[in-house]
């Protein structure tokens, strides 16, 4: 059966932004007559917490939205993921980098590597012949594990962005601390889930055809995608604590319910509240309709 999800990361309150992509999320997969899950993407050990989830979940159904089954922890499925790394170290397709943060920034600015996308992986650790290796080794520092990319860049479709091309780097499949990485974890999850509509912010778009990629490389099946514009502050910023009623509790400390932020967050998505219980917002809802721009809330909305 077709199957969308929201998987948050429970390392604090949902703020509107993350109730707008779950709300959006919901829609797109109960108009569609689809099944709807929630993962937790507990893979931060230091910042996750059982009382973030519960305070996560408790403001999903405060908007009236519900999931099928039973939620899913990331950090209970290890074994998957090493499965996977497993997979792709027999094909040839990982090695181990020593690289810490500053030294990628460094090596990705050097005039000699040529030019390298923001954010994106130089492969310093990539070709390192044995001797280069063990002197890594020998600093004591542990490595994290990359996949070696087959392509430079890859493209996805995207039912709110359009085409999305961009950069495939050599990602970190496990961190140095023996923790499986998100693209991994999640690539490994969706399909495993057997999701086939990935509704998220636009932040997370370049990540896209790099998660196709890694997909491909597992032999696993292509997901779609819709990325969300973002919510952002009256002052163009992304939308933060800072900014006043920004978390479902802060807006009832203001006096506005649950239902009547849901009513506002589905008039940003392009729907006329009208009926505003959520399967009336189902029924009338219209993926063509999202509109392209971020959502920028009023000052009034923030409590301002």
């Amino acid at each position: 059966m077709p199957t969308g999800r929201f998987a948050p990361s429970p390392t604090g309150d949902l703020h509107l932004g993350n109730l707008r992509t779950a709300l959006a999320a919901w829609l797109f997969a109960r108009s569609s007559g689809s099944r709807f899950l929630v993962r937790m993407e507990d893979l931060d050990r230091v910042q996750s917490s059982p009382a973030h989830e519960a305070s996560q979940l408790a403001d999903l159904a405060a908007l009236g939205l519900d999931w099928d089954g039973e939620v899913v922890r990331q950090s209970d499925r290890f074994d998957r993921y090493e499965a996977a790394i497993a997979q792709l170290d027999a094909a040839g397709l990982t090695y181990p980098c020593w690289c810490t943060r500053r030294e990628i920034q460094e090596a990705a600015s050097a005039p000699h590597v040529g030019p390298v996308p923001e954010g994106a992986y130089p492969g310093t650790c990539r070709d390192l012949d044995a001797a280069g290796r063990a002197e890594r080794a020998a600093t004591g520092r542990p490595p994290a594990l990359r996949l070696r990319a087959q392509v430079a860049s890859a493209t996805v479709a995207d039912d709110l962005l359009g085409t999305i091309t961009a950069a495939v780097d050599d990602v970190v499949l496990r961190r140095n601390d023996g923790v499986p990485a998100y693209n991994l974890a999640v690539v490994v999850d969706d399909a495993a889930q057997g999701v086939e509509q990935v509704v998220r912010g636009d932040d997370l778009a370049s990540s896209a055809p790099r998660q196709r990629h890694l997909a491909d490389l597992l032999g696993l099946p292509a997901v779609a995608y819709a990325h969300l514009p973002l919510v952002l502050a009256p002052d163009g910023r992304r939308l933060a604590k800072r900014d006043g009623a920004v978390t479902l509790a802060d807006q009832a400390a203001v006096g506005r319910t649950a239902d009547a932020v849901r009513e506002l967050l589905a008039a940003s998505l392009g729907l006329d509240p009208g009926d505003g219980r959520p399967i009336e917002l189902a029924r009338r809802f219209d993926r063509t309709t999202v509109p392209a721009g971020p959502w920028v809330p009023s000052t009034a909305l923030l409590g301002g």
